[in-house]
């Protein structure tokens, strides 16, 4: 059994490889019975900040697993920081004791400090890489990757820059320009329903957004701006095997 949360793809082609029938974070935490028994439970889902966004964690909190062999796995663009200390760290407090923890290099989708096209353009051995985290955990591998002083360091650093920065600094991340022609992408790849239509437009409520940044990724008109100086605006991001429906499905809150 293996939950997944993704913004542009990364984390549900790692999931499939996995499990072929992975199960949205984004659908399961609306369960009226959130418990889960399997011989091995698993997590796959970016990093944010070099933790587990928001709404992984909500979930957890929420769930129960009755499993000998709990997992995760961490994907994540250009360093980690410790993702794998800080996540067992967050499940110890919730009273589960992770068998296998691993992080996976992929592409980064930050805009403001990446280009897509230069990392869609590297090499970073996923699929070599999610061979091995399969390999170990049909194994029944018992495994936390490893955190050194300078992953430590990332995550200070990190801390210390968002507690320098305004309150409400994320409140106008984002803009609906002109281009938008209706299509209501937006609204259907944003797990928290933080877009709504008025008229023909769309229109972003910054109130719950977890800043997962699909809906930037999967507007097709590029409709949806930062308003932070982006390393490349004319260029966006999906995982080369995931389509926008499996994006679409895997997140819309149709309620």
């Amino acid at each position: 059994m293996v939950f997944y949360f993704t913004a542009t793809g990364n984390s549900l082609y790692a999931a499939k490889q996995l499990d072929e029938n992975c199960i949205s974070i984004a659908h399961a935490i609306h369960d009226s019975d959130p418990s889960y028994h399997a011989e091995k439970i698993g997590i796959v889902c970016p990093i944010f900040g070099h933790e587990v966004p928001a709404l992984v964690r909500a979930f957890i909190e929420k769930a129960t697993f009755e499993t000998p062999y709990f997992y995760m796995i961490l994907t994540y663009g250009n360093r980690h920081g410790g993702a794998a200390e800080l996540a067992e760290q967050m499940l110890s407090d919730l009273g589960i004791h992770p068998a296998y923890i691993n992080v996976l290099l992929m592409v980064d989708n930050f805009l403001p400090a990446f280009n897509m096209n230069q990392q869609k353009a590297m090499d970073k051995k996923v699929d070599e890489h999610l061979e091995m985290i399969r390999n170990d955990i049909e194994q029944g591998k018992h495994y936390i990757a490893p955190v050194t002083e300078k992953d430590r360091a990332a995550h200070r650093e990190y801390l210390n820059h968002r507690a320098k920065m305004p309150p409400g600094a994320f409140i106008n991340l984002y803009r609906v320009t002109e281009d938008c022609i209706g299509c209501e992408i937006c609204t259907k790849v944003c797990p928290e329903n933080c877009f709504t239509m008025e008229g023909h437009k769309s229109v972003w409520n910054s109130d719950h957004c977890i800043t997962c940044m699909a809906c930037i990724h999967a507007c097709p008109m590029m409709a949806i701006q930062m308003n932070l100086p982006e390393k490349n605006p004319k260029a966006r991001y999906r995982n080369e095997n995931i389509s926008i429906c499996e994006i679409v499905d895997a997140n819309h809150q149709k309620g």
